[in-house]
């Protein structure tokens, strides 16, 4: 899929496949002892597997992004809250916004904020048919913003599910 996209699509700097992820809470910075509890939490948070579906390309023009949306499922939408309230009992602060789950694909090159994301081709073609996968499990990552975009390490992993 992405290299069909590709094509055509001077100016955008494209995300590795290896760091797709759907955010659930973003954190910041944290302190050792912080993230040692929040390991501890994030572990106690008990979910089924979680239906995800991927509803077509879109993008946030200001910010330059293009992205994959994701369906609000009921069962993502509770994940959501379990983790959210567990990063707040850990001292993160919640995110105000309303939940927008998407999976990013690419960023504008080097234009940052207010950049124009350079999108005709994108709805010349349209969008791919995207097929229903379960989410098994979720990820806590630790980001490290480098040259070429964010690198993405995997700190911890929990089961969703029994």
């Amino acid at each position: 899929m992405v290299a069909k996209l590709r094509r055509g699509a001077e100016g955008l700097r494209w995300t590795a496949p290896a760091s797709w992820h759907i955010t659930l809470q973003f954190l910041g910075n944290s302190e050792r002892e912080q993230y040692e509890r929040l390991l501890a939490r994030l572990g106690e948070v008990r979910s089924p597997p979680v239906p995800v579906r991927l509803t077509g390309l879109e993008t946030f023009d200001r910010a330059g992004i293009v992205y994959v949306g994701v369906e609000v499922a009921p069962e993502l939408a509770e994940l959501q809250r379990r983790v959210t309230e567990v990063t707040a009992r850990c001292g993160f602060v919640p995110e105000e916004r309303a939940f927008h789950p998407h999976i990013t694909l690419a960023r504008s090159k080097g234009h940052g904020r207010g950049a124009r994301t350079p999108l005709p081709w994108l709805r010349k073609e349209g969008s791919p048919a995207f097929t229903l996968f379960t989410a098994r499990d979720f990820v806590l990552f630790e980001s490290f913003l480098e040259r070429d975009g964010a690198r993405y390490e995997v700190r911890g992993r929990f089961a969703l599910g029994s």
